[in-house]
């Protein structure tokens, strides 16, 4: 029977599973949408029980009983950096707290940052704490539902969680873990057992494993549970957005992912450990294979919002859209609809349509949006640029390449040809192919997923971008008092 590998991932509003041979094809696919609970204003959760844990189950059990072969090795990868208590029995005790759309625990990113200091953070964890910090999420458990901290005994990421159900272990990936921010040292690769003692005091800590290594085999419960067949090896899966980046072939110094879904987000292959303030700094899959990460709050969800809003359909808005000459006739737009991500890290940055005037369509407004994401892209890539990770190649993924619109308006606004792979299923990919190198069916240096396509940039367009670019860097600190005050109001309205 056909060695299979299994590939599953748990995204923000879906979760999906692919069966791949070792040598890269598809055999199946299968898909399972979920809701992305906000019961807050600035909270974002999953019910882990049934998205992270009930999607894994009924993804698992639909391909592995499909007939298609043996699974010979199995991965998992989720969004992160999220936080789930759980109890000594291993049950989730409230739910888990994404990462860094969810913004409750800015005031634990503050008081941490004046313990610890920011010099200090950077230097030993490569990213001065915001939203996405992992470790201010527990803080924030801790101060503001003791009777859940007081039960607490383990935290999880979707995959960790996955791995204990199989397997009974207790692992973390390190780039998972490296996002746990400021609870693990990226100088040594190691927890920061002296700021985890203060941050979070008697939380037991998983034991850490690079993305590719085998971290148990598959129990008798997890069988049952899945129809994984019992004594499976399970490899240590990551992060959803770095085993997307692995699935289009990002995993050398200058590789770099653009992962194109509602939300955006960056990943460069580092040549080496140098943080800067204005991006993440994490580990990558591999062993001594850094990365940096950017990320930008709302990209695709800013079309959703104005299809809604304005009563349409995609493909109308697209069609008027493409049919608007770059640069949206004058129209500028700060997509920071709610905050802004890196490089600015402002939870109170909002959103702007610039140079509005009555020849204005919809049209335009809709290329605008994409436009000021593609800005957002480039302000990014600059920040890398900066620290000596000039993107060398740059790899596009994710539903939003679909139209071919938006992923041609960022290489034009950013100047840099974009790869588009051949196969677009995303992270639940990656996490096979991670599969195949921990089960010793696929070797190193055998890549998968070749270019489907190259996007070149149109000089024409980017001249014109090169001058509304500068606009949009100005916009945001003119109008920052301002912003600010808007946020205020709003969310004493919410509040009320």
């Amino acid at each position: 029977m056909t060695d299979l590998l299994l590939g599953i991932d748990i995204g923000t509003s879906s979760s999906k599973g692919v069966l791949t041979t070792p040598e890269g094809v598809l055999v199946a696919t299968t898909v399972r949408p979920h809701q992305l609970s906000m019961p807050a204003p600035g909270w974002a959760e999953h019910d882990a029980e049934a998205i992270w844990w009930g999607d894994f189950t009924s993804i698992a059990r639909e391909l592995v009983q499909g007939g298609h072969g043996q699974v010979a090795a199995v991965c998992a990868s989720g969004i992160g950096p999220a936080v789930l208590p759980v109890d000594a029995g291993g049950r989730a005790l409230r739910p888990a707290i994404l990462y860094g759309i969810d913004t409750r625990a800015m005031d634990e990113v503050a008081e941490l940052t004046m313990r610890f200091g920011e010099a200090a953070i950077l230097a030993r964890g490569g990213t001065l704490l915001t939203s996405q910090a992992g470790g201010a999420k527990i803080a924030w458990i801790r101060r503001h539902e003791p009777d859940v901290w007081a039960r607490t005994a383990r935290f999880h990421m979707a995959n960790s969680l996955i791995i204990e159900r199989l397997t009974g272990e207790y692992v973390l990936d390190h780039q998972s873990a490296s996002q746990m921010d400021p609870l693990y040292d990226m100088t040594t690769s190691s927890w920061a057992a002296d700021w985890a003692a203060e941050v979070a005091p008697g939380l037991a800590l998983p034991s850490l494993a690079w993305s590719d290594e085998v971290v148990g085999r598959v129990h008798a419960a997890g069988a049952v549970a899945t129809g994984i067949p019992e004594g499976t090896p399970v490899i240590a899966g990551t992060i959803d957005a770095w085993a997307e980046a692995l699935s289009a072939g990002v995993r050398d110094p200058g590789d770099t992912m653009l992962m194109y879904g509602t939300t955006m987000f960056i990943v460069e292959v580092a040549p080496a450990f140098r943080p800067d303030p204005a991006i993440w700094s994490t580990q990558g899959v591999f062993k001594d294979n850094p990365t940096y990460a950017a990320g930008l709050s709302a990209s695709g969800g800013l079309t959703v919002w104005l299809k809604d809003v304005l009563g349409s359909d995609f493909d109308t808005l697209l069609g008027e859209a493409t049919a608007t000459p770059p640069g949206a006739e004058g129209l500028v737009v700060l997509p920071f609809f709610g905050m802004a991500r890196s490089p600015i890290f402002d939870p109170s940055a909002r959103g702007m349509l610039f140079g509005l005037t009555l020849s204005h369509t919809r049209g335009h407004i809709y290329r605008a949006l994409l436009e000021g994401t593609a800005y957002e892209v480039r302000h990014n890539l600059e920040v890398m640029a900066g620290v000596g990770a000039t993107p060398r190649r740059l790899v596009a993924v994710g539903g939003g390449t679909r139209s071919g619109l938006w992923s041609q308006v960022v290489t034009d606004v950013t100047g840099v040809a974009q790869i588009i792979p051949e196969v677009t299923v995303g992270a639940s990919y990656g996490d096979a192919y991670l599969a195949g190198l921990g089960s010793g069916l696929v070797a190193r240096h055998v890549r998968w997923n070749p270019p489907a396509q190259v996007l070149e940039p149109d000089s024409a367009a980017a001249d014109r971008y090169g001058e509304l670019y500068r606009v949009y860097r100005e916009l945001y600190p003119a109008t920052r008092n301002l912003a600010h005050a808007v946020a205020r109001v709003q969310n004493a309205t919410a509040a009320g």
